[in-house]
């Protein structure tokens, strides 16, 4: 195939994914590895199987460099799930979950833990209508805190966090759903990661979950004193390795293939390389705007997943739109509830993609500036 035949795809989520994925998944789907039948056809229990799955899990352990005293679990039911999750199984009654609103993600998870229990806001972005992130010495646990709870980028605002703040004995935990594996972490300094796949790790389906092993132990004195359904609990997923109930085995197999191609093509510091290089043209293309295009984000946290913008009018945002898709470049339009445009850059997104379009966004102004 022409790979110009393919758009460029800036949607949000689902999202881009890697060429050389979805050929490989094309070119075994009906026999995988000599099976004689697809991999949506054999049992997760099979053999074929279990190898798709250590492998997966080998990959995320090598690129994030997920120390040895973590449980690696794929789940399902996304990253909303684990709003619920995390609280039904670290939030006990004497205990609060500590939650850093920038934005709406953030706050979806902060309405599910008060459903479980106490909850309080340590920062809320709202009053700067979710344009800046704080500075790591704004977000500040307290003794009786279980945890504290960030989504470290924000796909609707396009803001991101760039430091992370040192909780001490209090777990740190993360939604990173949408930057996983575009730069480098420091896991250790989190209890708890949780990713939806659907963005930098591969199709919807599977949700990644990175847990300390000591806040398993903790999780199922908690889960068992609460009496929390068992497909809810972290232990029993980490006892059964993921395997307690069927895995999404499609997406968990699509999500190892574009864990090769991450490998084979620098891993995540040379991601990392590319996502500021991809961010650079278009935060450039409005910076040097003349004000043409309006950046959403404050400086100083910009995204460099999720570029946010505006032009002048509803109108010409219209018209920009529709003019990017005639040049072959899709899911430009800005989360449905906040508008203006939005170009995602996840790890499959290509320089050359980001190029064409501060080009388009750079004769676009000429025209209608």
């Amino acid at each position: 195939m022409n790979h110009r035949d393919r758009v460029d795809n800036f949607n949000g989520g689902p999202a881009a994914l890697p060429v050389e994925a979805l050929e490989k998944a094309q070119a075994e789907l009906l026999n995988f590895a000599e099976t004689g039948a697809s991999i949506v056809e054999i049992s997760h229990r099979s053999k074929a199987y279990e190898a798709v799955h250590q492998q997966t899990k080998a990959l995320l352990k090598e690129l994030l460099e997920v120390p040895d005293d973590y449980e690696i679990l794929f789940l399902q039911g996304g990253a909303s799930l684990q709003f619920a999750m995390v609280a039904m199984n670290l939030l006990d009654n004497e205990h609060t979950g500590a939650y850093a609103l920038t934005g709406s993600w953030s706050k979806k998870a902060r309405e599910e833990a008060a459903r479980v229990g106490r909850v309080r806001t340590v920062f809320d972005g709202a009053e700067s209508e979710f344009r800046t992130i704080p500075g790591v010495e704004q977000v500040v646990p307290a003794p009786g805190d279980a945890y504290l709870h960030l989504t470290s980028n924000n796909t609707i605002y396009g803001t991101q966090w760039h430091a992370f703040p040192d909780t001490g004995e209090v777990p740190l935990v993360a939604d990173m759903s949408s930057d996983i594996l575009s730069h480098r972490i420091p896991v250790r300094q989190f209890s708890l990661i949780y990713a939806g796949a659907q963005k930098n790790l591969g199709p919807a389906g599977v949700t990644v979950v990175i847990i300390k092993s000591s806040l398993v132990a903790r999780a199922k004195a908690i889960a068992e004193e609460k009496n929390i359904p068992v497909i809810l609990r972290y232990d029993l997923h980490a006892k059964h390795d993921s395997l307690y109930n069927t895995p999404p085995v499609f997406a968990i197999y699509l999500m190892g293939l574009v864990l090769e191609w991450l490998r084979d093509h620098g891993g995540v510091a040379q991601a990392e390389a590319r996502g500021r290089q991809k961010g650079k043209l278009i935060y450039d293309a409005i910076d040097n705007s003349d004000g043409f295009y309006r950046g959403y984000a404050a400086p100083d946290s910009r995204s460099y997943t999720n570029v946010t913008f505006n032009l002048p009018t509803r109108e010409l945002e219209q018209a920009f739109l529709a003019g990017a898709e005639e040049n072959g470049m899709i899911g430009l339009g800005g989360h449905r509830s906040v508008g203006g445009c939005r170009a995602s850059i996840y790890n499959a997104v290509s320089v050359e993609a980001c190029e064409r379009l501060a080009e388009y966004m750079d004769s676009f102004r000429r025209v209608h500036g």
